[in-house]
């Protein structure tokens, strides 16, 4: 219980600014869980990646959309969406490949913003904190020079406002950081499995039973567009 009382204590002395800090940081970790939970449905991780390359490269056409169906994360999907649905023709198959990716990922960095504004905000609200204490010591400079407790504790509001709010600033870049990393591996390999799989679209879309299949790449579609015009 002192504990916890010198804790409300501490608290309390960081003056009015430690409530918008402790907020800050309760939604730090809010969106720390929250990321964390969505990541682990929608990321499969690197292993699925090479994976399906392995497939590819060992011409496991059929093991390879099998994967895609039965894998879970936002790679995975896509994959089989294209395949499935979409790979009758290159163009057709790139575009929804480009499209859902786009989605995927603005998903992904959901919430990301508001981390980066935490982790600028915080030491602002920090610094904030330390002119209030100091307003708070110079106040009792003037009017109050014959007690040195008043002094102090405008001080202390000063050291502890600045303490919290570069604390909930390291935590926020710390957990923005994380996250940030995973998307970029995510992109990674994103575009490995999408180039992989545009370059054996006709062996995977007719391991996955796709009736009408067009045997012609993206460039040679537009080649042969160009000269029919």
């Amino acid at each position: 219980m002192d504990f916890i009382s010198q804790g409300i204590d501490f608290f309390q002395q960081g003056g009015l600014v430690m409530y918008f800090l402790l907020a800050a940081s309760i939604f730090v970790v809010f969106i720390g869980i929250e990321r964390a939970l969505y990541f682990a449905r929608m990321d499969a991780g690197s292993a699925f990646a090479r994976e399906f390359m392995l497939h590819i490269a060992n011409g496991r056409f059929k093991e390879a959309v099998d994967l895609t169906d039965t894998q879970r994360g936002a790679i995975a999907d896509i994959l089989f969406g294209a395949v499935a649905k979409n790979s009758k023709n290159s163009r057709k198959m790139s575009s929804y490949m480009e499209i859902q990716s786009g989605i995927a990922l603005s998903k992904l960095r959901s919430r990301m913003y508001y981390l980066s504004v935490i982790v600028t905000m915080a030491p602002l609200l920090g610094l904030l904190g330390t002119i209030s204490g100091m307003i708070s010591t110079f106040s009792v400079f003037n009017l109050e020079a014959g007690e040195p407790s008043a002094i102090t504790g405008g001080v202390g509001e000063a050291l502890i406002a600045t303490a919290m709010g570069l604390c909930v600033a390291i935590i926020a870049l710390s957990v923005h950081a994380y996250f940030s990393q995973r998307i970029e591996n995510i992109v990674t390999d994103m575009e490995m499995c999408f180039s992989a799989a545009e370059s054996s679209r006709v062996e995977l879309a007719r391991a996955a039973g796709v009736k009408g299949v067009i045997e012609t790449s993206l460039h040679s579609g537009d080649a042969a567009e160009g000269d029919e015009a």
